[in-house]
């Protein structure tokens, strides 16, 4: 069975706080009904100041990783400065959208939560599997246990949550969701994003299925 190839069923979570971007996501990839692997790491840092969370195929979410980071440096070095969250939002949406509209390629499965901060503020944007651009000002969730996650993310987040605040709401907001979604599980990732760069912030593995 090759890995590369799994479906990785999941729960991603963003939220935009006052001096920063949490961003994280379970460790549970899967094949069907079985449990592939039990540590996948599903944040990708992009740039000095931008992460990013996928959901869908791993094959996917690794190669459009790659590719997105060596297309912002090649950037970088051609324009003679950083390349702006809203650029690289744009650059990687076009990707995906070029992924399921040529007919002579394989379509791509994979969504992305886009977490950066840079002279404009701190930014969040749903990354859609056909392409689609949406700016976040508070937080989103994508992936098989997003409904869970969004009804805690819904009754608990705060404007101006500090990342503090922030990294527990997300602890809490995909423990709901390893809790009722079979497909997330066996962990915690959450990352920090500011203008000064990406800190991990959670890396918490639970060797249970279902807890």
């Amino acid at each position: 069975m090759n890995e590369e190839m799994l479906k990785s069923g999941t729960t991603t979570v963003g939220i935009v706080c006052k001096d920063g971007v949490v961003i994280a996501a379970d460790k549970r990839s899967t094949a069907g009904g079985m449990i592939a692997n039990k540590r996948q790491l599903k944040l990708a840092q992009i740039a000095n100041n931008m992460a990013i969370a996928g959901s869908g195929l791993v094959s996917d979410i690794q190669l459009t990783s790659r590719v997105g980071r060596a297309e912002i440096k090649l950037k970088d070095v051609q324009t003679g400065r950083g390349t702006t969250v809203k650029e690289a939002a744009n650059m990687l949406a076009s990707m995906l959208y070029s992924l399921i509209r040529r007919p002579t390629m394989v379509p791509g499965i994979v969504a992305f939560l886009l977490a950066g901060s840079d002279k404009e503020g701190h930014q969040l944007y749903n990354l859609g599997i056909d392409g689609s651009i949406t700016e976040k000002d508070d937080f989103d969730s994508e992936g098989s246990g997003s409904v869970f996650a969004l009804g805690v993310l819904e009754a608990q987040y705060k404007k101006n949550m500090s990342t503090e605040e922030g990294i527990d709401l997300a602890m809490k907001s995909i423990n709901s969701a390893m809790q009722r979604d079979v497909a997330t599980g066996n962990g915690i990732d959450i990352w920090v994003v500011t203008e000064k760069g990406v800190r991990q912030a959670v890396r918490k593995e639970v060797d249970i299925g279902v807890h």
